[in-house]
């Protein structure tokens, strides 16, 4: 591979992308990102990302996609805006809140679906802290990502608010549930100085 980039690099990159299509969606002033030749081919590459806000230490806008499909910087950009703007659960962000509002972005992995014969043995398998995992249920779906484990610490407990998330009952389980995970690659830009972010 040509474009081999760091990590570091790689994070604040995609966070630059994310905010600069909020601001752009806001009609803000931002600044383009500088690249340097050659990093931009993982960019075009297809991509899976959620993009979350947070302001002032709570939950603003959390909008994700779950399988690679989309080129990475389109992926990323979209649900940043749709994160700002179309999560149902908030009001849609104004050009005021920019300021105060934190943008983290996590690059998914593969799902992995997981094979199990009981919800004991499904517990079992999940890693807290390292699991983002996926239910279905018929049309029921939902997900959280690794972070969701530092509030819901127990397997137990992250997969009944699982449940609930997709609207079902906290103690629901059938034999036809299937569960996938996956890991992330996050990036915050509470990790970065804003002379990092914006130089």
């Amino acid at each position: 591979m040509t474009d081999v980039i760091e990590k570091n690099e790689q994070g604040r990159i995609l966070l630059h992308i994310a905010r600069n299509a909020i601001c752009r969606a806001l009609r803000v002033s931002h600044v383009a990102m500088r690249m340097d030749g050659g990093h931009g081919a993982w960019l075009s590459r297809p991509g899976a990302t959620f993009v979350t806000l947070t302001q002032y230490g709570e939950l603003r806008g959390c909008i994700g996609s779950l399988q690679a499909c989309d080129p990475l910087i389109d992926d990323v950009s979209n649900n940043a805006v749709s994160a700002a703007l179309r999560d149902p659960r908030f009001m849609p962000l104004m050009a005021d809140e920019l300021e105060s509002v934190s943008v983290e972005v996590s690059l998914l992995s593969e799902l992995q679906p997981l094979r199990f014969a009981s919800e004991a043995d499904a517990l079992a398998q999940l890693r807290p802290a390292i699991d983002g995992v996926v239910f279905e249920y018929g049309p029921y779906r939902s997900t959280f990502l690794p972070q969701v484990w530092e509030s819901l610490p127990q397997p137990s407990q992250f997969l009944a608010k699982l449940k609930s998330k997709a609207r079902l009952s906290e103690d629901f389980w059938d034999e036809e549930v299937k569960l996938s995970r996956y890991t992330v690659s996050k990036w915050r830009e509470t990790d970065y100085t804003k002379e990092v972010m914006h130089g």
